[in-house]
């Protein structure tokens, strides 16, 4: 495989998408929808492979002069999140497949577009053209919030577009505050340029800032539970594995590349880290719908990534980044569950549901798997990832470690009563005895006798149950898949192979 092979993991998604567009027959649709994200995780494992003995890959879009073209690169970081994004696409396209959102108007080439996006921003090696797959990223996204939502979907979502717009603008601030320090955004140029330049590091700041309201940290965290539950399931799903980690993706690179160390302000970084993980875990009690809860379950999966980047050591970096890993792939699996709970019982309310661990049991063992690795008990990945930050945190043997690893067992402890009460909600109690079903005869205005042969179909867990599968993998598979995000770290801590193979 050659370099000049990249740019199609952003061509190939963004041209089926405008085919799409035309070519609106079902089963080419559906298809399309469901072989490019294949093709792009496909590709994605071999870049893996690749990046094995050739650590980084480089092209220059139209042969144009490095430093002046645009760069699409590839090291293992950039690889890992395509492949694993690639798959969590795949589990909430299927569940859009399932529940017939597919067939609205412009989905499927919305979701391509998306995905197209979101490959781009992880191959950029350049801070304005990361801009503009973010962009390209968001674009869809507002669409993709109309296309499938109700009327009072409409309204949360234009908290989403407004908080993202004036976001992007930000972010295009500080992109031209380092051009304008610098004389340069291409990030091999930029390289560690900020721990020597006091205005650099000011205008990388406002960079990150706006990538940490992308990316939901507190306290600029509080559009993400008011708008993604406001969503579909599938739609959430896609969001949650994609928009966030993107945002999370970007302050990897963008402050590794930039500072040689811990920036001048990292200790206001390890504040923030810490006040959302206590913001998320506690703020979990508050709710009473399912996907709500989760919502919240995703601000503090946000600060246990972060405290890589907090600490700035290879051990903390690979810890945060399996950590990223195993939130895409375990948050997607409970978010498609509670969907399939919803599109049969027609809620998520906890006050609504009871008794399913006795009808469904299959949903009720499938989510109990997925709540233990977002809690971090074994066996999971998320026990895997949690003990890394720990044992990260404790390795730093600094005031910063210290309060960091106080403060995820205190999340841990907070989650895993959180989560236990939403069990106790949906899953415990005495039998469903009424419902709000789905359908055109009784819509969802007004409670029905719940039938004793309804049941929550295969075809719709069987997505969740794909991706709680992939969570038990990685546990069974943590060591080489720790090899990799180690891999990875030590890639954004030395940054020679980057800078020599985008700037030979």
């Amino acid at each position: 495989m050659t370099a000049s092979l990249l740019p199609l993991l952003l061509a190939v998604p963004l041209l089926a998408a405008g085919l799409l567009v035309v070519a609106r027959h079902r089963v080419v649709q559906r298809v399309l929808l469901l072989a490019v994200p294949a093709a792009s995780l496909a590709f994605a494992v071999v870049l893996l492979q690749l990046h094995r003995d050739e650590p980084v890959l480089a092209h220059q879009v139209g042969a144009f002069a490095p430093g002046v073209a645009i760069p699409f690169v590839s090291d293992t970081l950039s690889a890992l999140m395509i492949a694993v994004t690639s798959l969590a696409t795949l589990g909430a396209i299927w569940f859009l497949s399932v529940t017939g959102e597919d067939r609205y108007r412009f989905v499927p080439p919305l979701v391509l577009m998306l995905h197209g996006g979101v490959n781009g921003a992880f191959l950029t090696g350049d801070l304005f053209n990361l801009f503009v797959m973010v962009e390209v990223m968001l674009l869809p996204s507002y669409a993709l919030i109309a296309v499938t939502g109700t009327w009072r979907r409409l309204g949360i979502g234009r908290t989403f577009v407004v908080v993202n717009l004036l976001t992007s603008a930000i972010l295009l601030t500080g992109v031209g505050l380092v051009y304008a320090v610098a004389g340069s955004v291409n990030l091999a140029v930029l390289s560690d340029a900020a721990s020597e330049q006091p205005e650099l590091a000011l205008a990388t700041a406002v960079v990150l800032l706006a990538l940490s309201v992308k990316g939901a940290v507190v306290p600029v965290h509080g559009w993400l539970p008011q708008t993604y539950p406001a969503t579909s399931a599938g739609v959430m799903a896609l969001f949650s594995a994609l928009h966030t980690k993107v945002a999370l993706y970007a302050v990897y690179r963008v402050y590794s590349t930039l500072f040689d160390g811990p920036a001048p302000w990292a200790p206001v970084l390890v504040l923030l880290v810490v006040a959302t993980l206590a913001v998320g875990a506690w703020s979990t009690f508050g709710e009473h719908v399912m996907r709500r809860a989760l919502a919240w379950q995703m601000v503090a999966g946000v600060g246990h990534i972060l405290v890589g980047v907090a600490l700035f050591t290879v051990a903390s970096l690979g810890a945060g980044l399996f950590y990223m890993v195993h939130h895409i792939v375990t948050m997607s699996a409970l978010l498609l569950l509670a969907g399939a709970i919803e599109q049969v019982y027609g809620t998520g309310r906890y006050e609504r549901l009871s008794g399913l661990m006795q009808r469904d049991r299959a949903v009720a063992v499938l989510m109990a798997l997925g709540l233990f690795s977002l809690i971090g008990i074994p066996a999971s990945s998320g026990f895997v990832g949690k003990v890394a930050v720990v044992s990260s945190a404790a390795g730093a043997a600094s005031w910063q470690g210290w309060l960091l690893l106080t403060m995820v067992l205190l999340a841990s402890v907070a989650s895993l009563l959180a989560m236990q009460r939403l069990w106790v909600g949906v899953f415990w109690g005495p039998p469903l005895a009424a419902y709000r079903p789905d359908s055109p005869e009784t819509g969802r205005a007004r409670l029905t006798t719940v039938p004793e042969d309804v049941r929550i179909p295969v075809r719709l867990w069987a997505p969740g149950a794909t991706l709680v599968g992939v969570q038990l993998l990685m546990f069974l598979g943590a060591g080489p898949l720790m090899a990799i995000t180690a891999r990875a770290a030590q890639g954004l801590v030395d940054t020679a192979p980057y800078v020599e193979a985008v700037l030979p």
